[in-house]
Formats: structure tokens, C-alpha cells, sequence
């Protein structure tokens, strides 16, 4: 009877997967846009957060011309519950890769370029220098490109802000991700009060300020409504609402699917609050539709 009790197999618990319903797939991408922009992307082994992130939308994007690139390295120093980055210390800064990033755009003939980062809380100025230096690079090279910088908090320092407001790109974007409630478990070192602050100073100095959040992760609609009314409170002008996806089963669990019409909702909601633009739908992304919130501001 030992035996037997030894040679059985460990038992594992695993964590059931949501089944993700029908409004959640995709298309495979195509067009002859994308297969060009694939062509060069594979051909000079270039970086996109589009498909290192698997976004869902990337046919689309990449078929009116819009790319998203990550800077200052691949291991954020943060811990979030819901992203897929690596967390760590930080690398060591690519002195080059203002000018590399600023070369894919004009290779691969980008209109408009969304830059993120992952947060560097080791370096004494957030990467914010850095951060500068490619949006200055990227208009050296691409003159013609327009810019949405989505960016960390910066521990909510104003002198590295400071950096980001003087090359002025078109959009600053910033998000929050939840609701208050949430973010101490969803964001861990970030702070709901710190991330409004900042997008109140961005405003306060003349930013177009942008900010976006996920839904699915346990909120409330009412929880969702304050949100979006904290958000015009301090100035922003465009916001995006998403579907969280779990990236692994080591990431917080999906809560719930959140329906089309309940986008639609949150929609109407951000309309009624007198928001410029508002992106709500199942498969929609901080950078989704991007170029059209250039056209909106400048409208």
C-alpha cells in the first residue's frame, strides 16, 4: 500500500482558464500595408511593442501606418500584476537606441509613432532624459512622423516631467490602468493620487494629456464612472477602456468578460462627461486608434 501511495503522480491545481467569448477574436491580420510593414520589420530585425506584445489590433494599426516602440530596455523595475515585461533591475541604458528607434520609424514609413518604456526607478532621473533624447531624435529623422509618448509616473517628479513638456509631443499619455480600490493590488508601487497628479501637472503646462484603463479585474461601473469623472478632473481629453487579458497564470486572474454593449456604455458615459475622444470596446489597446486622436486635437 506504501507503494502505491509513493509511485502516485504529484496532483497539481490548476487554475481554470476563461473561456474568452466570440467578441474577443480576431481576424488574422493582412493588406498590403502590413505585409509591407511585416516585410521590413523581419528584414532589419526591428523592435515593436505590436508584436512583442501580441496586440490584438496590430493588422489594423499597421495598415494606417501606426507602431508602438518600447525604450530604455526590456525589464521594468516595477512589479505589476498584469503585465508581461520582465521586472528587475534595470538595463543598462543603449546610448543608440534614440537613433535606432527614430531609424525603424522611417524604415518602416510610420505616421504615427507611440513610444513607451518600461519604469526605471534605479536611474536618478526615471530615464527621462533619455526619454527625451528619442522624441528628439525621432523628428530629426522624421520630421513628418507625430508623436504620443506614453509614460511612467516618474515618482511623480516634476523636474523629470519637466523633461518629457519641453520636447512637447503632440499627445502625453499616462495611464491609470484601474480604479482607486484596485490599484494598490493591480499597479503595486504606483499610487492612484500620484498618476492624477501627474496628468494634472501635464495639462497645467499645456500637454494634450491621454490616459487609459482596463476593466475586468473586479471593479464596479460605479467604480469605473469615478474613474473616468477623476480623469476629466484633472484635464484629460482622451481615454481609452480595454478588456484585461491575463498574459500568464502567474498574472491576476480575469475577473470577468466584459460585453460590447457595456463598452458601449462607458462610451456614452465618457461622451456625456465631455471627454474629446474615448476608445471603449472589448479589443481596444492604449495606442488603439491612435492616429486618429492626433486628427481630433488638431481638428
Amino acid at each position: 500500500m506504501a507503494n502505491k501511495i509513493e509511485n502516485k503522480p504529484d496532483v497539481k491545481i490548476v487554475q481554470k482558464e476563461r473561456v474568452k467569448p466570440n467578441w474577443l477574436k480576431v481576424e488574422i491580420p493582412g493588406g498590403g500595408k502590413y505585409r509591407e510593414i511585416k516585410s521590413l520589420v523581419q528584414e532589419h530585425k526591428l523592435h515593436t511593442i505590436c508584436e512583442s506584445g501580441k496586440c490584438p489590433n496590430i493588422g489594423e494599426c499597421w495598415g494606417v501606418g501606426t507602431a508602438t516602440f518600447m525604450i530604455l530596455g526590456n525589464t521594468c523595475t516595477r512589479s505589476c500584476q498584469f503585465c508581461h515585461v520582465a521586472t528587475g533591475k534595470g538595463d543598462v541604458l543603449d546610448n543608440m537606441e534614440p537613433f535606432k528607434v527614430a531609424q525603424s520609424i522611417n524604415i518602416m514609413g510610420i505616421k504615427h509613432a507611440v513610444i513607451t518604456s518600461v519604469d526605471r526607478d534605479d536611474l536618478p532621473d526615471g530615464g527621462s532624459e533619455h526619454w527625451a533624447k528619442t522624441v528628439l531624435e525621432i523628428r530629426k529623422w522624421n520630421p513628418d512622423t507625430t508623436l504620443e509618448t506614453l509614460i511612467p509616473d516618474f515618482q511623480g517628479r516634476k523636474d523629470q516631467l519637466d523633461n518629457i513638456i519641453r520636447v512637447h509631443p503632440e499627445i502625453v499619455s499616462h495611464n491609470i490602468e484601474t480604479v482607486r480600490r484596485l490599484t494598490r493590488e493591480v499597479r503595486v508601487q504606483a499610487k492612484y493620487d500620484r498618476s492624477m497628479e501627474v496628468l494634472q501637472y501635464l495639462f497645467d503646462q499645456g500637454m494634450t494629456t491621454k490616459s487609459g484603463i482596463m476593466v475586468g479585474m473586479g471593479e464596479t461601473d460605479e467604480e469605473i464612472r469615478e474613474t473616468l469623472t477623476d480623469l476629466r478632473k484633472v484635464g484629460v481629453g482622451i481615454v481609452t477602456l480595454g478588456q484585461y487579458l491575463q498574459p500568464t497564470a502567474k498574472h491576476l486572474p480575469v475577473q470577468r468578460f466584459v460585453s460590447p454593449e457595456e463598452f458601449a456604455r462607458y462610451k456614452a458615459w465618457g461622451e456625456d462627461m465631455g471627454f474629446e475622444y474615448i476608445e471603449s470596446g472589448p479589443l481596444v489597446r492604449s495606442s488603439y486608434h491612435a492616429e486618429r486622436h492626433i486628427k481630433k486635437d488638431q481638428s
